[in-house]
């Protein structure tokens, strides 16, 4: 009799390391996959506020010297209707900067992002500029509270919307 029970008391201490090490498998597993999906998430956010950094670093940094490299950073983070909107009013800009030497060179001090998914985004940012021009020809200090609606597309975040706020 007693050689039975230790039969059976083997047979179940195999069982339940069997049991135990699948539990651990598959607790790792969970646990691997939730850090992944964390790693990822803060990536993407991460890289959402870098390119809502650059794009208002961009539309608050123009120069009349090189306006026409100065817009094209703005379009080249741009889509949509914000694109549209700001390439139509290039020309115009080009000589309104031109003709009022103006020189504009801005600074983000914050961004924060209000909501977003894997697809869109709306961040605040926060920028300075010290803007010279004929008007002001020995500079003025500004501050800007935009908003900017941001897309991702083609493995980029784009912003395709910006607004002043209060």
């Amino acid at each position: 009799m007693r050689s039975a029970l230790s039969g059976m008391s083997g047979r179940a201490w195999s069982v339940g390391l069997v049991v135990a090490t699948v539990l651990t498998t598959a607790l790792t597993i969970w646990l691997s996959f939730g850090l992944y999906n964390q790693r990822g998430a803060e990536q993407r956010r991460q890289d959402l506020l870098a390119a809502a950094r650059q794009s208002a670093l961009n539309f608050t940094s123009l120069d009349y010297r090189h306006y026409d490299r100065d817009s094209a950073n703005v379009l080249e983070g741009a889509t949509g209707d914000f694109r549209k909107q700001f390439a139509a009013q290039t020309e115009e800009l080009t000589q309104l900067v031109a003709q009022n030497k103006s020189v504009s060179d801005g600074q983000v001090l914050e961004a924060g992002i209000v909501r977003s998914d894997e697809h869109s985004a709306r961040v605040l940012v926060v920028a300075d500029s010290r803007v010279t021009n004929t008007a002001a020809p020995k500079g003025e200090a500004r501050t800007y509270r935009l908003q900017l609606d941001m897309v991702h597309r083609n493995g980029r975040w784009l912003t395709s919307d910006v607004e002043f706020v209060g």
